[in-house]
C-alpha cells in the first residue's frame, strides 16, 4: 500500500502530478492511500507521510478526453477526502474505456457528476452572498477603498472564484476571508491563501439602511418560501444582515396580501384602461362617409364584441387601397401594431416586407390586415407575451374581416396562418396540407395559403429556418405570378 499526502486544498496540480506518476507505474486505484495535510492531527507523527512516488515514465503518456480535465478541476475542490481515490479510479479506468464519461449509469461517474454540481453550486452561492463591507478609515495608500467579507463555503472554491471577484470589484481593494482560505486584490496584484481565517468583526452601520430598503422591497403575494430557503439557504442567513427580518416577514405576508387586496379598488387603473379613458375624453372627428372603409375603421375602433379589448391599446384595423386585388391577412396584432395602432410594422411584418418585396410585391398596391383586431397577450413581468386567439375571439372578430373584404372586393386573398384560415374559410384544415395551392372562393375570388412570417422568427434550428424562409419566397414569388396572371386565371 502506497500513502501519498496531499495539500488538499483544490490545487489539481499537485494530485495531477503524483497521479500521472502512479498511473504511468501500473499502481491500481486500491493500492494507494490518499490522505490530506489539513486532516492530518497526531502531533507525533512525522510531517511527512507520503510513500516516495516513482519517476514519471515517458514511454507510457496518459490520454483522458477533454471533459475529464474540466470534471477533475470541480472535483478536486470537494471536501471529501476520497475525492483523490475516485478522481484516479476515473483515470485509471479511462486508459481502457474512453467513452465511460458518457455512461450516465456508472456509479464512479455518477459520483463524480454529483461532486461537480455541489461544487459549482457553492461557487454560484459565494458570488450571490458574499457582501463586502468599508474597512478602517476606508481609503488604502494608493487612495482607493478598502472592504473585507466574510463566507463560509462547503468545498474549496476560493482560488476558483477569486478572479471572478477581481474582475467584478477591479475599483477597490478587498479580501474575501473564510474557514478555506482568503483571497486579496489591491488593485494591482490577486493573492490567494489557502490558510484557514477566523471570522472577523463586520459590524457596518450601512448595514440598517439596507435592511430598511429589504424591508420595503419585499412583495409578499410573490412570496414562496420553499423556492426562497432553496436559493437561499438557511446556512448563509448568519451572514446576511437582512437574515433577522425574513422570518417576521414570512408569517405577516398573509395579512399583507389581504392589505393589499383590499387597497385595490382605489389604486390607478392598468396602464392600458388609462389610455382608454384618455382616448374617450379626446373630442370626436367628423365622421366617415357611410360604406367606406374610414367608417369601418371608426366603427372597429371602438369594438367589444369579446373580452380581447379589455386589455388592448387599441384597434388595429387593416390598411391599404381600398380597391386592392390582393388582400393579406395575418392572425392578429403583435405587441408592436397594438401601440403603433397598424398592421405588421414589427419583427414579423418586417420579414413580411422584406420577402415580398423581394418577390415584387409592392405593399403599397395590397390590403394588410389581421383575422383578429385586438393584440391577445400575457403579461410577465414588463413584457407583454403573444397568446393565440381561441375560436370563440376569431368567430367575433369574423364580423370585421368579412366587411372588409365586402367593400374591398379583392380577387385573391392570401391566408398567413391557421388562425387566418380558420377565419375566412370557418373549417380546421391542416395547413401544410393547402399551402401554396390556389384555392376558389366562389365565382371570382381565390384564396392561397401560407405561413405567418412569425413562425420563421420563432425557428431555433438556423438550418430549417432557413428552409422555412425558402418556402416562404416561393409562396410569395408564387402570389406574384398569380397576381400578374390574375385576368388569365379567372377566365378559365
Amino acid at each position: 500500500m502506497m500513502t501519498v499526502l496531499l495539500e488538499g486544498r483544490g490545487e489539481l496540480a499537485e494530485w495531477r502530478d503524483a497521479a500521472r506518476r502512479l498511473a504511468a507505474s501500473g499502481v491500481a486505484p486500491e493500492e494507494i492511500e490518499w490522505r490530506e495535510r489539513y486532516r492530518e492531527t497526531d502531533l507525533f507523527a512525522a510531517p511527512e507521510v507520503s510513500s516516495k512516488l516513482p519517476a514519471l515514465d515517458a514511454s507510457k503518456p496518459l490520454t483522458v478526453p477533454p471533459a475529464f480535465i474540466g470534471l477533475a478541476e470541480a472535483v478536486i475542490c470537494h471536501s471529501d477526502p476520497m475525492r483523490f481515490y475516485l478522481l484516479y479510479r476515473l483515470l485509471w479506468r479511462l486508459q481502457g474505456d474512453r467513452s465511460l464519461l458518457d455512461v450516465a449509469s456508472d456509479e464512479d461517474v455518477a459520483r463524480a457528476r454529483a461532486m461537480d454540481k455541489s461544487v459549482r453550486r457553492d461557487a454560484h452561492k459565494m458570488t450571490a452572498f458574499v457582501r463586502f463591507k468599508e474597512v478602517g478609515s476606508g481609503i488604502s495608500l494608493n487612495g482607493r477603498r478598502k472592504f473585507l467579507a466574510w463566507f463560509e463555503p462547503d468545498h474549496h472554491i476560493v482560488a476558483r472564484k477569486a478572479p471572478f471577484f477581481q474582475k467584478r470589484f477591479n475599483d477597490m481593494d478587498w479580501v474575501i476571508a473564510t474557514p478555506r482560505g482568503s483571497a486579496a486584490w489591491d488593485g494591482e496584484k490577486l493573492t490567494v491563501s489557502h490558510d484557514p481565517c477566523e471570522k472577523p468583526d463586520l459590524t457596518d452601520p450601512a448595514d440598517q439602511l439596507w435592511r430598511t430598503y429589504y424591508a420595503n422591497i419585499f412583495n409578499p403575494a410573490r412570496l414562496k418560501v420553499k423556492a426562497m430557503q432553496a436559493e437561499m439557504p438557511k446556512k448563509y442567513w448568519k451572514n446576511l444582515p437582512e437574515a433577522d427580518l425574513i422570518p417576521g416577514m414570512i408569517a405577516d405576508a398573509e395579512s399583507k396580501v389581504l392589505d393589499m387586496a383590499k387597497r385595490q379598488a382605489s389604486e390607478p387603473l392598468p396602464f392600458h384602461d388609462r389610455l382608454q379613458e384618455a382616448a374617450r375624453r379626446v373630442p370626436a372627428a367628423p365622421q366617415a362617409p357611410v360604406g367606406t372603409l374610414a367608417a369601418l375603421r371608426e366603427e372597429a375602433a371602438v369594438c367589444t364584441r369579446c373580452p380581447l379589448h379589455e386589455k388592448a391599446t387599441q384597434t388595429v384595423f387593416g390598411e391599404g387601397p381600398e380597391n386592392a386585388s390582393v388582400m393579406f391577412v395575418g392572425e392578429q396584432p403583435g405587441d408592436q401594431e397594438d401601440l403603433a395602432g397598424r398592421p405588421f410594422v414589427g419583427p414579423a411584418g418586417k420579414v413580411f416586407d422584406q420577402v415580398a418585396g423581394e418577390a415584387g410585391i409592392d405593399r403599397q398596391s395590397v390590403y394588410v390586415t389581421n383575422a383578429v383586431k385586438h393584440f391577445k397577450y400575457e403579461p410577465r413581468g414588463k413584457r407583454r407575451i403573444h397568446q393565440r386567439p381561441n375560436i370563440g375571439e376569431v368567430t367575433h372578430c369574423r364580423w370585421w374581416l368579412n366587411l372588409e373584404i365586402e367593400l374591398v372586393k379583392p380577387k385573391l386573398i392570401v391566408a398567413m396562418g391557421a388562425t387566418a384560415l380558420t377565419a375566412l374559410t370557418d373549417t380546421k384544415h391542416k395547413l401544410s396540407d393547402i399551402r401554396g395551392q390556389p384555392i376558389r372562393m366562389g365565382k371570382e375570388r381565390t384564396l392561397f395559403v401560407t405561413v405567418h412570417p412569425s413562425y420563421l422568427l420563432r425557428i431555433p434550428d438556423e438550418r430549417l429556418k432557413a428552409e422555412e424562409m425558402a418556402l416562404f419566397r416561393a409562396d410569395m414569388v408564387r402570389v406574384r405570378e398569380l397576381m400578374a396572371g390574375m385576368a388569365h386565371y379567372f377566365s378559365h
